[in-house]
């Protein structure tokens, strides 16, 4: 048996049985009956309001506004039971008028108390009596009888409701007289003539209305809508066919009938003034008062039991046409006339609409063209369709609910491994429409954005759409081949372009490509003007080089073949300038997939012209001539000769990396991350990234190599050579190199041509101070090491010998701050000027001098190579160490173990420079060389461009006017 759930607050759920006549319906036949002969009287039914009379003075909460059925253990355990209502139940189906009735629920005070019955209940015996199969429809007048509850507010002072005895046959006149006799204010409807009148004077009425904000128990309820009963409606019918909404509540009350038709008239008044219509229930309204009241009513069957009385046929039937007309008939002319008046309306909107004879309303018709006039969105950027794939099923206008709206296929699932399909805004059922085709963003400010998926046809104002792009109220959005869409903003104010965006573009715009002048004829421009827009961008100082994917490798072939070879006077930076251009042409105007392949291809062509270059260099290397040519050292100027290329592709290669880092960066947060291929993009970018990495850690090796290379054999001029020459006088902090003594030139000479080069070729800053660490690293090694060796078997350490290192050492440190490499060489240089203070320390001094003091005083020195020197020093004939020189136990195994000479496979590692790149592609270019050589790249893709065309369709280039 179904059983009606039930809300908060006691409103019944929409969809769910919960009608007592409905739970009846749907009972088996003999459950129906067997529960008929158990229901019980009206004399054990109490009202929810009080115990009390309906004359209270103590206003109660509303129950809820439904028709309720209760057992009558319920209704014991609900409003509690006198002794009356402890009977057996078949007790109360007896006969006789003389049992005991609850007190106080009778009737009210002006009846006679619990002796006077109610008429429904002397009605009770015919009802559960079984009666004739009659039609489906009438089949319900057969179930048991409900309670029903009348509110009567305005008749009695403190009233709530009135609780009555209603079967399906109950017509609300019967009704309205059993709710006047517990009001007491009239007596049955068999009653006197007086008594007729008085329920003649009032109407049952249906109200719809909600319950207040503090629920149904609140005590307060808010009616929006009522209906006048006829006298001869079945309020229980009405009550099953008739549902209110959710949200919605239903109760019946009794008012005077004039009053009453003037409150219906108002509601339906008000109702059609405001434009709104009806409410919801009124289309039903004909439709049930024909199924509670018509053909029934009208001719009943033999077997109902409770037809009209004799001689009422004429009464019943002018009471079942006044039902059709309860609304009064002004107010339905007046609702035609401005039904009739919209439709006209809307007929004149379409072509021919004046020309055309407006026939009789039509409401399908009226409802077809109130459709058609869809009010465009006030607040929200929305979408208008302008061409679809399915007429009947593609809508005209697409709103944006969200900051970000996706285009779509939708779908079940994905076709990866069957994860759940990504969210889409809007369906499109067309072919060529991906699964997630599009997105669009746009935030509180404009501009929007939108963003093409991997693969996905999108044209942005008749071009192909393949990065991320600014949309504009107005501007044309094309998915696949099927839909076209305008895109519009009203938070704009509906200030858009005085111009269409997607209109031919104005004579003097920047083409988008060599050939595009010439091939496109959508522009509205002469031959003449075109041929001077494409002269304008081969000769014209703007950053910018377009050229198609097919011309690509002849591209980047032809930048990095000029500057291996060194063709030209590019500026130093010139060859990175242009690769960047590529890069920036990519990365904005074409497909997604693009700039991941044109960056691997460029970081191979890059790694094997720096490989060739790295060839040529070693076999021109003395070692690598043949056999019986003396070897020639090289000198710095042969050096840097040889490093230039070198050079010049780490400082390029690393203005590029830094580059391609910042669009990589930039790709990964304009990518959609549900792309599948972005994860396969970002390990092609990193790969040639990693290419990039390997050519600056190629370059610098070998430019560091053949600098150290050439050090090495200048370097010992710096232990041997004696700066106090006689008549010279020892330079100051900034001298020139001139002004050097003689065996300190050569190693200065190689530390400023490796100063010269790194300048002329602008490395990287960062770069340049660690190659200068590098060489100071492989000085400082090679020349301590030097001091230890030399100092074993012969008298070196001496006082006099190590003030010549001392000085030499100074002179080449204020000549390195003096270049600007004073932070770096003292650094670097420490270690090999702590050793040789340690041998400047006067022999008086240093005799007094114990192993802990020296060790605190040196502490960069390693026990090994302080024991060293200390246990080597000539402190003169005869004389050995003093005792206090000895290391200690503790640190006589480092003494004994430890190694004296410094290891170079210690040096610091290369840390390539992070930050922005230092390429300006922003501005015209000021560089004579570079916009040379930038022309000849334009020309070149525009030649190769006219070789795939058949030969009259070919066009020289063109040549600029003169201004």
């Amino acid at each position: 048996m179904l059983s009606g759930d039930r809300k908060e607050g006691g409103s019944p759920r929409f969809g769910k049985l919960h009608l007592p006549v409905g739970l009846w319906i749907n009972s088996p036949r003999k459950q129906l009956a067997k529960l008929g002969r158990r229901w019980p009287s009206a004399a054990s039914v109490k009202s929810s309001s009080s115990d009390t009379g309906s004359r209270s003075s103590e206003p109660l909460p509303p129950p809820p506004p439904h028709v309720e059925l209760r057992r009558v253990g319920a209704v014991k355990a609900a409003g509690g039971a006198s002794g009356s209502r402890a009977k057996r139940i078949s007790q109360l189906f007896r006969g006789s008028g003389t049992g005991a009735t609850g007190s106080g629920g009778a009737g009210g005070p002006g009846t006679p108390g619990g002796a006077q019955r109610w008429a429904s209940e002397k009605k009770l015996p015919e009802l559960a009596a079984g009666v004739a199969p009659e039609p489906p429809l009438v089949t319900r007048a057969t179930a048991p009888p409900g309670v029903l509850k009348i509110f009567g507010a305005g008749l009695a002072s403190g009233a709530n409701y009135k609780s009555v005895l209603a079967t399906a046959r109950s017509t609300a006149r019967e009704l309205v007289a059993e709710a006047l006799e517990r009001y007491g204010l009239a007596g049955s409807p068999g009653g006197s003539p007086g008594e007729s009148s008085c329920v003649d004077a009032f109407a049952l009425c249906d109200a719809l209305g909600r319950p207040a904000a503090g629920g149904v128990g609140s005590g307060e309820w808010r009616a929006e809508h009522l209906r006048v009963l006829g006298d001869s409606e079945r309020p229980l019918l009405v009550q099953e066919l008739w549902r209110a909404r959710p949200g919605w509540a239903r109760r019946f009350e009794l008012r005077g009938r004039e009053e009453a038709r003037r409150l219906e008239q108002e509601a339906f008044g008000a109702a059609d003034s405001d434009g709104t219509g009806a409410p919801s229930w009124r289309p039903q309204k004909n439709r049930t008062r024909a199924a509670s009241g018509g053909a029934a009513l009208a001719s009943p069957g033999p077997g109902s039991g409770s037809g009209p009385p004799a001689g009422s046929g004429g009464k019943e039937r002018s009471e079942n046409l006044s039902l059709r007309r309860s609304v009064s008939e002004l107010s339905l002319q007046g609702r035609r006339r401005r039904q009739q008046e919209r439709r006209q309306q809307a007929l004149s909107m379409a072509p021919g609409a004046a020309d055309a004879q407006i026939g009789p309303a039509d409401p399908g018709d009226f409802d077809q063209l109130t459709q058609c006039l869809i009010q465009a969105p006030s607040n929200r950027p929305y979408f208008l369709l302008l061409q679809g794939y399915q007429d009947a099923q593609d809508f005209v206008v697409y709103v944006m609910t969200r900051e970000q709206h996706v285009f779509g296929r939708g779908g079940n699932s994905s076709a990866r491994g069957g994860s759940p399909a990504p969210y889409v805004d809007t369906f499109l059922n067309a072919p060529d429409i991906l699964p997630r085709h599009c997105t669009v963003r746009a935030g509180p400010e404009p501009p929007a954005m939108v963003r093409p998926s991997r693969g996905a046809p999108v044209t942005h104002n008749g071009c192909l759409l393949l990065r991320e792009a600014e949309l504009h109220p107005g501007d044309l959005l094309g998915l696949g081949e099927h839909f076209l869409f305008m895109y519009k903003d009203p938070r704009t104010g509906g200030s858009g372009p005085a111009r269409p965006p997607w209109l031919p573009a104005r004579p003097g715009a920047t083409p988008p490509g060599p050939g595009w002048a010439f091939s496109c004829r959508l522009c509205g421009r002469g031959l003449q003007e075109r041929g001077e827009a494409l002269a304008a961008y081969l000769d014209g100082r703007e950053p910018v080089l377009r050229f198609r994917p097919r011309e690509e490798e002849a591209l980047l072939g032809e930048i990095v073949r000029a500057a291996a070879a060194g063709a030209g006077d590019l500026p130093p930076l010139g060859p990175a300038t242009l690769l960047a251009l590529c890069v920036q042409h990519s990365a904005r105007e074409l497909e997604l997939g693009h700039l991941p392949r044109l960056l691997g291809r460029l970081a191979r062509l890059i790694k094997e012209a720096v490989w060739e270059k790295i060839k040529e260099i070693g076999d021109r290397q003395p070692e690598n001539h043949p056999e019986g040519v003396p070897e020639v050292p090289l000198t710095p100027e042969a050096v840097s000769v040889e490093l230039r290329p070198l050079m010049l592709w780490m400082a390029n290669t690393t203005e590029l990396l830094s580059f391609v880092q910042e669009k990589v960066l930039e790709m990964e947060k304009e990518a959609d991350q549900e792309d599948p291929q972005l994860c396969n993009d970002l390990e092609l970018c990193d790969e040639a990234m990693a290419l990039l990495d390997e050519v600056i850690m190629c370059t610098f090796q070998q430019s560091v190599y053949y600098l150290t290379k050439t050090l090495y054999s200048t370097l010992p001029a710096l232990l041997d050579s004696n700066p106090f020459t006689a008549g010279a006088e020892l330079p100051g902090p900034g001298a020139e190199l001139g002004a050097m003594p003689p065996g300190l030139r050569p190693t200065l000479g190689v530390f400023q041509a490796a100063l010269e080069l790194t300048s002329q070729c602008e490395l990287h800053p960062d770069l340049v101070s660690q190659t200068f660490g590098y060489l100071f690293f492989f000085s400082n090694a090679s020349l301590l090491n030097s001091l230890m060796e030399r100092g074993q078997g012969r008298p070196f350490y001496q006082w006099s010998r190590a003030v010549q290192i001392r000085t030499n050492l100074d002179l080449v440190l204020d000549w390195l701050q003096g270049a600007g490499l004073g932070d770096i060489a003292t650094e670097f240089f420490r270690k090999l000027s702590i050793a040789v203070n340690l041998l400047c320390v006067p022999r008086t001094s240093l005799l007094k001098a114990s192993w802990s003091s020296l060790r605190t005083d040196h502490p960069t020195l390693t026990p090994a190579q302080l024991h060293h020197l200390l246990s080597h020093y000539q402190l003169g004939p005869g004389r050995g160490t003093p005792p206090a020189w000895d290391p200690p136990p503790a640190e006589r195994d480092a003494v004994d173990t430890g190694d004296i000479f410094e290891s170079f496979s210690s040096h610091p590692p290369l840390i390539l420079p992070l930050g922005s790149s230092r390429l300006r592609l922003t501005g015209p270019v000021t560089d004579d060389a570079l916009h040379r050589e930038l022309r000849r790249l334009r020309r070149l893709l525009w030649d190769l461009e006219q070789q795939e065309l058949p030969a009259n369709h070919r066009h020289g280039p063109p040549v600029a006017s003169p201004p």
